[in-house]
């Protein structure tokens, strides 16, 4: 498998769980409705552990744009290969967004709220204030990108300890859920701008049942905020941490 389709395969991954652990708690009539934030964080954070361990040892696993983007700014990774990378992340979130539409078909029609279901796809703010939620998408993603760079850092990834193949994914997982928990209540902490344009483009094209609007005017939030945050956090690790 190429890099390219790893990416693609590992952002699917990501949006399955991610995106089914909030149909699973929203959705009427699953078994987990009213499952709580608790279980959406946990659910995240898992699905980000999986699809890393998944296509890791192929991509990289970057699965974010952000990542990418943030990689790329301290010369981790080669500039050349970043639209493909952003290209395979979005694709595989949108598949991700269809494989979640079909698993829970039923349950489109029975659920009547609209900013539920589509919530399912992408986010939304609690309080809706641009400013304040471009801010809280840069400091999330800030915190994902440096906190990344830092578990893997050169000083962790001692010889034979297994961190960066074994643990390595686990702790970004963990990571992604401790934001979550953290930092996700105002935004729902998109913190990769695949993870929500790509869904967000399922919502918008598939026959999702009574799926009202896409909110397109909120979606370059969850897009720009990633990116600045992701550069900001790796510039800071380049800054404050050995290379």
């Amino acid at each position: 498998m190429s890099p390219f389709c790893a990416e693609i395969v590992g952002t699917m991954l990501l949006v399955i769980f991610g995106d089914g652990v909030v149909a699973n708690v929203v959705l009427n009539k699953s078994k987990g409705q009213n499952g709580g934030w608790m279980v959406v964080a946990t659910g995240w954070g898992l699905a980000v552990a999986v699809a890393v361990y998944a296509v890791n040892a192929i991509s990289g696993a970057h699965l974010n744009p952000a990542v990418t983007l943030g990689m790329a700014a301290i010369g981790k990774f080669a500039w050349a290969d970043v639209p493909a990378y952003v290209a395979a992340q979005l694709i595989g979130g949108f598949l991700g967004g269809v494989v979640v539409w079909l698993a829970y078909l039923p349950h489109w029609r029975i659920t009547e709220d609209k900013p539920a279901k589509r919530g399912v796809f992408c986010t939304a703010p609690a309080v809706r204030m641009p400013a304040a939620n471009l801010l809280t998408e840069i400091i999330g993603t800030f915190v994902l990108v440096l906190g990344i760079l830092a578990i893997l850092s050169p000083k962790n990834l001692v010889p034979n300890s297994g961190l960066d193949t074994g643990l390595g994914p686990l702790l970004v997982g963990v990571l992604v859920w401790a934001i979550g928990l953290s930092l996700g209540g105002p935004t729902g902490y998109a913190i990769n701008p695949a993870r929500d344009l790509g869904p967000r483009l399922a919502h918008a094209f598939l026959p999702v049942a009574g799926k009202g609007d896409s909110d397109w005017g909120y979606a370059w939030v969850p897009v720009v905020g990633p990116v600045i945050g992701g550069m900001l956090g790796a510039l800071c690790y380049k800054a404050l941490w050995p290379m």
